[in-house]
């Protein structure tokens, strides 16, 4: 499971690194997401195929959900069976994106209690998450009133890798920039697709004891991700 990521990069530096035609959303250094935040995504265009960069619900709603709290069960689609369950599987097939982060948080069972970890890549780089993305929109009120769409996204997860397996039995898939165009594609076919969703080289990773101050979501500071004795 991937619950609590970061994202730090400024819009300058992620419009840089993912190939983004400004102007693209603003946003602040966020240090400990968590589900029902906004977060930066990478899409496509439909008019245009150009990527463009949206702020995103984590916890994707179906369409056919009736309340937006169903997305609280779907911050997280595992890649075994993202492609038939009926929460994602029109989104596996349509409409894929990028999630940007710099690293995410893991809770490492240590004795009796959980020690939090946080990863990322050795180079201090941005990345992407394999994501879905979901356009739902609320039921009319008692008044016959609409409110706005939602449009809302999930984490795609793996098998750990060898750096991940002794901290959680889960890992979020980290695309490398080669398949990001496939990856986006709405076009691409299934199977390949499935191909992608492996977990990433240990070796490009590392991981340290980070407070755990980040158990709470109220607290999002750079504080969070310093390293601490243990």
């Amino acid at each position: 499971m991937c619950g609590r990521y970061t994202q730090t990069a400024s819009p300058e530096v992620i419009a840089d690194q993912f190939k983004i035609d400004k102007p693209i959303p603003l946003f602040r250094a966020n240090y400990n997401i968590a589900p029902t935040q906004n977060v930066v995504a990478i899409r496509l265009k439909p008019e245009s195929a150009k990527r463009e960069c949206v702020l995103l619900r984590w916890g994707l709603i179906p369409v056919w959900a009736k309340e937006a709290k169903f997305g609280n069960q779907c911050i997280n689609a595992k890649c075994e069976t993202v492609a038939e369950k009926p929460a994602y599987r029109s989104a596996f097939k349509k409409r894929r994106c990028l999630i940007v982060a710099d690293g995410f948080y893991e809770w490492q069972r240590v004795g009796e209690r959980k020690q939090p970890m946080w990863i990322g890549r050795k180079d201090k780089k941005p990345f992407a998450f394999a994501g879905l993305w979901e356009w739902w929109q609320p039921p009319a009120g008692e008044s016959g009133t609409t409110a706005p769409p939602i449009e809302s996204c999930t984490i795609i997860t793996t098998e750990p890798n060898e750096l991940m397996s002794s901290i959680h039995n889960r890992m979020p898939v980290i695309l490398p920039s080669s398949s990001y165009e496939q990856w986006l594609d709405p076009a691409a076919p299934a199977e390949p697709l499935k191909g992608l969703l492996r977990s990433y080289p240990s070796e490009e990773l590392h991981a340290y004891p980070v407070s755990h101050m980040v158990n709470s979501p109220r607290n999002n500071a750079p504080q969070l991700l310093e390293p601490i004795p243990v």
